[in-house]
């Protein structure tokens, strides 16, 4: 064989480029590959599964957990970690409802004109998530406090003070102006979905095309190294912590005008779904990967096996079952597409 045979051929290096391009496009939307095959088997398993109305109450019910798993991706990029979500929303939605809520343990303020309870709720629930992101950050960036540590403390005393606050009672009669959200629809489409698609759609062209997205990124990857390329870590990190709260309490404004009130239990179990989703979705827990289309397929799938379960009539706790196989599934998954990338790609 001579030299000239060895050689590759003339077009054996585009070949391998594209066989490479679509190795990786596999790789990166291999939960939307899983999501359809998923819906797919119950389509043809599950009688009268495939309508548009379970389709749309899919996507309804994926807004909370969605919305909030958003913020838990962008703390795990940037190579922290939120575990306070859940209370947040939950806090966020128990201000809200004590604030305007006429029954129970509500407060019944009644402002004039009545349109103003709209904004003035949103902007209280969205400074409660901050606030509480804010000092999360804090703690983390300048004390140097490891973010697990705060941020289950933060859990915590959250779900104590959501307690505190309502005596433990129920409050319920939130005005029309705070209905508005959960009970309108667009186009046909609840607004609740497109509430959920606008807040992925503006946090995945952050990430995608800001600077404040970038540096997360090579913060999560590696802090040490961004901070000496003159990148703020500090101040990036904390502001990652402040828009995970900031969504947790548009999370929990949300479910208050979804459940027309709050109770003291309220979203119990939220916070290990958005982790599986996020999981599942490729975002790993080390830092500085994950996209978040990948994350709102992870949040569409469990909704979907959620809603197959409901169909079905089996008990809900097959839904924990499967979503603790499915979190376990995806991490070895995870370790499987890295084995992939360092090797093909």
């Amino acid at each position: 064989m001579t030299l000239a045979d060895s050689m590759p051929g003339p077009g054996s290096e585009p070949r391998q480029e594209r066989h490479k391009a679509l190795l990786a496009l596999l790789l990166d939307n291999l939960v939307w590959i899983i999501l359809l095959f998923a819906l797919a088997c119950f389509a043809i398993f599950i009688p009268k599964f495939f309508q548009i109305g379970i389709l749309l109450n899919i996507i309804e019910q994926s807004t909370f957990v969605g919305i909030i798993a958003v913020g838990l991706s962008l703390t795990l990029i940037a190579g922290q970690m939120d575990l306070s979500i859940e209370s947040v929303m939950a806090l966020a939605a128990m201000t809200v409802a004590l604030t305007f809520g006429t029954g129970g343990a509500g407060g019944g303020l009644a402002l004039q004109p009545p349109w103003l309870a709209f904004p003035v709720s949103l902007a209280m629930a969205l400074g409660v998530g901050a606030l509480i992101g804010w000092l999360n950050g804090t703690l983390v960036v300048r004390f140097e406090i490891n973010a697990f540590i705060v941020t289950l403390a933060s859990y915590i005393w959250g779900r104590g003070l959501v307690v505190a606050l309502s005596g433990g009672r129920s409050v319920y009669g939130l005005p029309d102006a705070l209905r508005g959200v959960a009970v309108t629809r667009l186009l046909g489409i609840p607004m609740l979905a497109w509430v959920l698609v606008a807040v992925y759609a503006a946090f995945a062209l952050m990430l995608a095309k800001t600077p404040f997205g970038r540096h997360l990124y090579m913060i999560g990857g590696n802090a040490i190294a961004s901070a000496r390329a003159g990148i703020p870590v500090a101040r990036n990190v904390t502001l990652a912590f402040v828009l995970s709260g900031t969504l947790a309490g548009l999370a929990g404004w949300l479910l208050a005008s979804r459940t027309a009130g709050a109770t003291a239990n309220l979203g119990i179990g939220m916070l290990f779904q958005a982790f599986a989703a996020v999981v599942i979705g490729g975002v790993s827990l080390k830092g500085g990967q994950g996209r978040l289309s990948g994350v709102f397929a992870g949040v569409l799938l469990l909704s979907s096996i959620q809603t197959a379960i409901n169909v079905m009539g089996m008990p809900p706790h097959y839904t924990m079952m499967i979503q603790g196989t499915l979190v376990l599934a995806a991490v070895l998954l995870d370790t499987a597409k890295n084995g992939l990338r360092r090797r093909y790609l």
